[in-house]
């Protein structure tokens, strides 16, 4: 069998599938159906600084090949993700955890930063500067260069554990804001969050989902992702982790010889939960079809 692991920002994993921040909870939910034990790492829910309820309802609308949701980051707030969400992550999950950080300031984003980062079980900080459902924050940080490297700076003073910055698709350079991460001290990039869309219902001509519009996730923006990971992989000496639409073992080979190190899955595990598990099952049979032996010599391999 093929050899499946990785090594992202200094930490081994023992394949490069990682459910995506918002589709997998905080781990123990999944649990339940199966060991998830199997996955690279996971990024869990994305945590504020203060409890947040999210945005109002419908927060959801189907597409064809995809899905908006509006969900708005709701979450618990740092303290509690530490105080219970974590201690419960701990009796399910053996491997260190991806902790995803959404943040309204600079601020924010600094305190619920150092805070995780003194967590045992936290291996990397996915700071989510791209988060297009809320007003005021995320997405605001991650569409200029300035405002991403500001945040980079900031998380990177307090944080030990590696630094991953979370873009957004919805820019019209990428690669600059990329390349403002790293020089910021970024250890890594993940890309790419979800695309701004939006559904009408004809019969009430009003926006389905309450919020008017979310982000648009799912098979249908793969293409737009291995662009994106491609260009930036290709314009940064950090790892890249590359996420959009990826659904199969295939997506995943074909996302990391776009030049992604590990590979992220997210709205496929809200399809079927069990979506990140079979994708691992199916990865060395995927390997032996195009002759693959380690995937870690894939990374890349498209110039």
């Amino acid at each position: 069998m093929g050899k499946l692991s990785v090594n992202l920002c200094g930490i081994e994993m023992d394949n490069p599938v990682i459910p995506a921040s918002g589709t997998f909870g905080y781990g123990y939910e999944f649990a339940e159906l199966y060991d998830i034990n199997c996955l690279g790492t996971f990024s869990f829910k994305g945590t504020t600084k203060d409890p947040r309820f999210g945005n109002p309802t419908p927060r959801i609308a189907e597409c064809e090949a995809g899905m908006i949701n509006a969900v708005g980051l709701q979450n618990p707030g740092v303290e509690k993700v530490i105080s219970e969400e974590l201690p419960r992550l701990a009796r399910c999950f053996h491997k260190p955890v991806m902790a995803n950080v959404s943040g309204f300031s600079v601020e924010d984003y600094a305190y619920t930063c150092e805070k995780l980062d003194q967590e045992a079980q936290v291996g990397w900080l996915e700071v989510n500067v791209s988060c297009p459902n809320v007003h005021g924050g995320g997405m605001s940080f991650g569409t200029s260069p300035e405002a991403a490297a500001e945040v980079t700076r900031a998380v990177k003073k307090v944080a030990t554990k590696p630094v991953m910055i979370k873009l957004s698709p919805n820019v019209t350079d990428i690669v600059s804001i990329a390349k403002a991460c790293e020089a910021a001290g970024a250890d890594g990039i993940s890309l790419i969050n979800t695309m701004l869309g939006m559904r009408i219902d004809l019969r009430r001509r009003t926006p389905v989902i309450a919020n008017k519009m979310g982000g648009f996730s799912g098979p249908a923006i793969f293409p737009v992702a291995v662009r994106m990971v491609y260009q930036v992989a290709n314009a940064v000496n950090i790892p890249v982790v590359g996420m959009g639409g990826v659904s199969t073992a295939r997506d995943v080979i074909e996302m990391m010889m776009a030049g992604a190190t590990a590979v992220e899955v997210g709205a496929a595990n809200l399809v079927d939960p069990f979506a990140s598990k079979k994708i691992v099952d199916d990865l060395p049979a995927e390997m032996e079809k195009y002759r693959i032996e380690k995937l870690s010599d894939i990374i890349g391999a498209v110039k």
